[in-house]
């Protein structure tokens, strides 16, 4: 987990801001305001914008970048064992291996559930065979590790 300083201290502060509305909503109703029951709305919204600030930091996790790779836009994902990418018509052989393997580095492991725990990733490409018609080949598979999230090239 890394957490984004950023929002981290947006959150610390907004945390400040509304402890300080809350006691400001305290003297309103003590001393009969009339903004008290606006106080109200205020001090709530800010505590809950502190609050998704904070969680939005803890559970941030940049994206995965592997040199050579190229982005590939997932076309199928049924949620359990696989996965399948689109690759780019002028996509290099080169780029097959590290093209898959950032795929499947960048899925999120949580909710997917498979016999032997493993997620597999496809490269794919639709070859014209016929107009109007075409054949799916892999370019390259990718298998993550679902219980340690380990990422191997396996074709």
């Amino acid at each position: 987990m890394s957490a984004d300083p950023f929002l981290f201290l947006a959150g610390q502060w907004l945390g400040a801001a509304s402890g300080l509305l809350a006691l400001l909503t305290a003297a309103g109703f003590a001393l009969r305001w009339g903004l008290r029951f606006r106080l109200v709305g205020v001090t709530s919204f800010t505590a809950l914008l502190s609050l998704s600030c904070l969680a939005f930091a803890i559970s941030y996790t940049p994206r995965v970048t592997i040199p050579g790779a190229v982005v590939a836009p997932v076309v199928y994902d049924g949620g359990a064992d696989l996965v399948i990418a689109a690759a780019p018509p002028d996509l290099a052989p080169e780029a097959y291996g590290p093209s898959a393997l950032q795929v499947a580095s960048n899925l999120r492991g949580g909710g997917r559930t498979s016999p032997d725990g493993l997620l597999r990733v496809r490269l794919r490409r639709i070859e014209p065979t016929t107009e109007g018609a075409g054949r799916p080949v892999v370019l390259a598979e990718a298998v993550r590790d679902l219980s340690t999230g380990e990422v191997r090239l396996s074709r």
